[in-house]
């Protein structure tokens, strides 16, 4: 074989190496093991995978030439949660970042090595994740979005916009998001002042979903909060459905919810941002430095969102202070 022929050879051999074979000749492939709770096609998982992708590759880190991300979708119940993390653990990453407590509750117990960050986490501390917010002390650090003062807020937000209501269905998956009674301590003070029967409807399979529904649309002047429950948020569409379907107003943790209809009004942190903020742990994590010198940062922006749409259909007239305060309003 002539020389020249040879090198023409060897050059289209190399084109067709894979990616992670041709950027280990000039520097490490890292990789990062992303556990969520929704899937894939939502336009919300979207906008978070773009914008952990986006400040990574600001930050130096491009797929395909130092990076490599695998994701786990759609973990809104515990046993598909244990599946992911077995998997994503199989792979051994050099950072996990995981969404939600039942990802970080199950990668706990599974490691104590790899370096995780959260997001979409309340109450780190009294879960157990981190010691403190600001020594964290072990391979978990991250970002947390809602105290649970959250639950009377909700409350109240839900009474201005319907003051018709007196009883409030709370609804959630113990299993998924055992953290959420430390919400409705803080809404059942509220509902004392604001003459409103607090009521906690626990979910663990839709047939659950349909009664509490049921439960809540049998007494009139009923209404609905949702707090962050990647159980409730995998049932989205049906909760919406149904909370039409029975002209029940409803307050969501997240502006995403709201897209899926039923929901009145949201209040909460914008999860994309926080996505933003794990991307450039994750870098320092790269860099060399440790989950336990990292300090928990808590959020400092929170958004209210409006459905002026659903509250016409609910045959409510939203306060204009209200309107003016809101981040967004949707038509």
């Amino acid at each position: 074989m002539k020389r020249r022929e040879f090198i023409t050879l060897l050059g289209g051999a190399a084109a067709a190496w894979p990616l992670a074979a041709r950027a280990q000749q000039g520097e490490r492939m890292r990789r990062i093991g992303v556990i969520m709770p929704e899937f894939e096609s939502h336009p919300e998982s979207q906008s978070r995978k773009a914008a952990l992708q986006g400040r990574l590759q600001e930050l130096g880190w491009t797929v395909g030439r130092n990076l490599q991300i695998d994701y786990r979708w759609g973990m809104g119940d515990l046993e598909r949660t244990r599946a992911a993390t077995a998997d994503v653990l199989s792979l051994a990453p050099d950072v996990i970042l995981a969404v939600a407590s039942p990802a970080v509750a199950t990668l706990q117990k599974a490691t104590r090595t790899i370096p995780i960050v959260f997001v979409a986490v309340s109450e780190p501390i009294a879960q157990g994740f981190v010691a403190s917010l600001a020594h964290p002390g072990g391979n978990i650090t991250g970002f947390t979005f809602l105290e649970p003062t959250f639950g009377a807020k909700w409350l109240e937000l839900l009474k201005e916009i319907a003051p018709r209501v007196r009883r409030v269905g709370f609804m959630f998956n113990p299993d998924m998001s055992p953290y959420s009674a430390l919400f409705y301590h803080s809404l059942e003070t509220a509902a004392q002042n604001l003459a409103v029967e607090p009521v906690v409807a626990t979910v663990r399979q839709s047939p659950d979903i349909e009664a509490a529904m049921t439960m809540l649309a049998s007494e009139p002047s009923s209404g609905l909060i949702l707090p962050p429950d990647p159980f409730t948020i995998a049932h989205r569409k049906h909760i919406g459905e149904l909370a039409i379907r029975h002209r029940v107003p409803a307050i969501y943790a997240f502006r995403f919810l709201l897209a899926d209809g039923g929901g009145l009004v949201s209040y909460g942190v914008s999860i994309p941002n926080l996505f933003r903020q794990a991307a450039e742990y994750i870098d320092r994590i790269f860099r060399g430095e440790q989950p336990a010198d990292l300090p928990v940062q808590q959020p400092t922006k929170f958004e209210r969102v409006i459905n002026l749409k659903a509250a016409k259909a609910l045959g409510l007239e939203v306060p204009p202070m209200l309107l003016a305060l809101a981040d967004e309003v949707i038509e």
